[in-house]
């Protein structure tokens, strides 16, 4: 057993924080709008809203807060879900698309065809959770066959040795904008470039709604937009490397994973899997996954939780058909980096309560109300405060729904065989599920009725597993990556342990070294140490050493005074 003890990965935990700025960082005077622009490094610290509230957000906050509440199994946030739910059904205009509402800090009211895919996606969850919602069936059937209008079909290809038919469809949308007054104004643009991608962000829910709906409009826009980002858009050299923006890149790859194995095409699994595998060398072994591939320096990246949010879904569909080597990829990056870039403490922001709120800003409670949010910059060793989007509302929308990705995966069932394919606790109708990591190495499972049980081995395991039933030793029958117990009765309980180390892996990433403390499959330490929010803290009963707020001094006018740089 080690010295000390150290904190245990406890996802529940994770999305008990993130409800509570799912419910804490919204406006209820707008009906549970949220804020996607929020400074908690200023003095005081404050929440502005921004155009993009009522765009993607109300419908990735739709889905993070159906996750944890999934998750957790509770009442609580109920209402902020049927908020963001009447936003996402609101200002539904031409072509069946979903346009921001006019207020007053929107300025052109427009719709964004990346901000489409939030809204098809958060769409998909509601119909999960109730297929007879006529409303929003309604909305994705129209949202779908909207943006099938839209785009350009590349039938021809008109060269200087003679016209060619496309054998396949090949669509692109004209531009990444259209104006709720003025439809497709070529004048006008979101400046992001990287159009093509962008624009194919959608591919992963039109697959999701093609496969539960059976709606063939949205598999054939999705082939049509995967054929023309894979063919003439030239985004991705043969080996699947591009330049540019990693959240985009790999939620398409997910896409193209998917839609390989619904529509019975190899190829596109192929592709999906190289543009992770390319994603998977920029980024370290912990989770740390760059913003950008090939446009910084390596030494300029930050972490956007997104991207992390986007290897763990594509490592879930990688799994569905038939990659299971990514499985440590998933174990790895969510109960490191994903977590770890979760705000768990507010001491180190200033607040002013006595700053009255207006329709656009608040000042309120900003300490208690940051906890639970996820950064969208972090390096490998620390939350950098001073940069945009320290933390971000857009990554509060998308890493809860990597929580529920890997706590749903963790135990599964199919027939009479149960399997545990993720180390973490959990009490469920199933099993319940015991763990040392990372103080010791076990995994014990007691099922609720007599099963086949099944644990997923890894490499961190080692070649010395010991296997019990009932507490007396077994030989481990191994199938594939699977140690097998077969008709385990109901309430006896089976158990895998293994000697367990601290490992000290020099690696590098974002451009430099780092000294990584494995235990397992946990990091409980890294050198160097980073600032001012110091991550991989993970000493079980110690308090984060976050710097305190500086005191905020106010004169009778509300001023107040600039704090000095404060270092943890």
């Amino acid at each position: 057993m080690p010295k000390v003890t150290y904190e245990t990965f406890d996802p529940l935990a994770a999305a008990e924080r993130a409800l509570n700025y799912l419910t804490g960082m919204v406006d209820r005077a707008c009906d549970c709008l949220p804020y996607w622009l929020v400074a908690p490094h200023e003095n005081p610290a404050f929440a502005r809203h921004c155009r993009v509230d009522d765009a993607e957000l109300v419908a990735s906050w739709y889905e993070a807060i159906s996750a944890v509440r999934a998750m957790l199994g509770t009442e609580e946030g109920a209402d902020v879900q049927a908020g963001f739910r009447r936003h996402l059904m609101r200002s539904w205009g031409a072509h069946g698309l979903r346009f921001h509402q006019p207020y007053p800090w929107s300025n052109t009211l427009h719709s964004s065809f990346h901000e489409m895919a939030y809204v098809l996606s958060a769409l998909n969850r509601v119909l999960g959770g109730d297929p007879q919602d006529r409303a929003a069936e309604r909305r994705a059937a129209g949202l779908v066959r909207g943006l099938r209008s839209l785009v350009v079909d590349r039938k021809v290809r008109t060269f200087w040795s003679g016209d060619f038919p496309e054998p396949e469809p090949i669509y692109e949308f004209p531009n990444d904008v259209y104006l709720a007054d003025g439809g497709f104004d070529l004048t006008r643009h979101t400046g992001r470039g990287e159009q093509a991608i962008r624009n194919g962000m959608m591919l992963h829910a039109l697959v999701v709604r093609a496969e539960r709906a059976g709606d063939g409009a949205a598999l054939d826009l999705a082939a049509g937009l995967a054929n023309h980002l894979l063919g003439v858009s030239r985004y991705f050299n043969r080996r699947m490397e591009f330049f540019g923006h990693v959240h985009s890149a790999v939620w398409v790859a997910s896409g193209l994973v998917r839609l390989g194995r619904v529509a019975g095409e190899r190829r596109y699994v192929e592709k999906g899997r190289g543009v992770y595998d390319y994603v998977r060398s920029l980024s370290s072994s912990f989770g740390w996954v760059p913003e950008y591939a090939q446009w910084h320096p390596m030494t300029e990246e930050h972490c956007e939780t997104c991207c992390i949010k986007d290897m763990i879904e594509c490592a879930v569909e990688l799994i569905d058909a038939g990659h299971d080597d990514v499985w440590d990829d998933l174990v790895r990056f969510s109960r490191n980096q994903l977590v770890e870039n979760q705000l768990r403490s507010g001491r180190f922001v200033a607040v002013d309560n006595t700053v009255p709120d207006t329709p656009e800003t608040t000042w309120r409670d900003l300490d208690r109300r940051v906890v639970g949010g996820f950064s969208g910059g972090a390096e490998p060793n620390s939350i950098s405060l001073s940069r945009f989007r320290s933390v971000a509302g857009c990554c509060v929308g998308t890493a809860p729904q990597a929580l529920q990705l890997v706590w749903d995966r963790s135990v599964t069932r199919r027939g009479r065989r149960l399997t545990v394919n993720v180390p973490v606790e959990r009490a469920g109708p199933d099993a319940e599920v015991a763990c040392g990591y990372p103080n010791d190495g076990r995994i014990a499972v007691t099922p609720r009725r007599k099963s086949d049980v099944a644990v997923r081995t890894y490499p961190w395991m080692g070649r010395a597993l010991r296997a019990f039933v009932g507490g007396r030793p077994r030989l481990p029958r191994r199938e594939g990556g699977l140690v097998v117990f077969r008709g385990v009765p109901r309430g006896v309980t089976v158990e895998l342990r293994h000697p367990l180390r601290t490992r000290k892996v020099a690696e590098a990433a974002r451009g430099r070294t780092f000294v990584v403390h494995w235990r397992g499959p946990d990091v409980v330490d890294m050198t160097p140490r980073g600032a001012p929010l110091r991550l991989w803290q993970r000493v079980a009963g110690r308090p984060k050493r976050y710097p305190r707020a500086p005191k905020v001094r106010t004169s009778g006018t509300g001023f107040v005074a600039a704090p000095t740089q404060q270092k943890g």
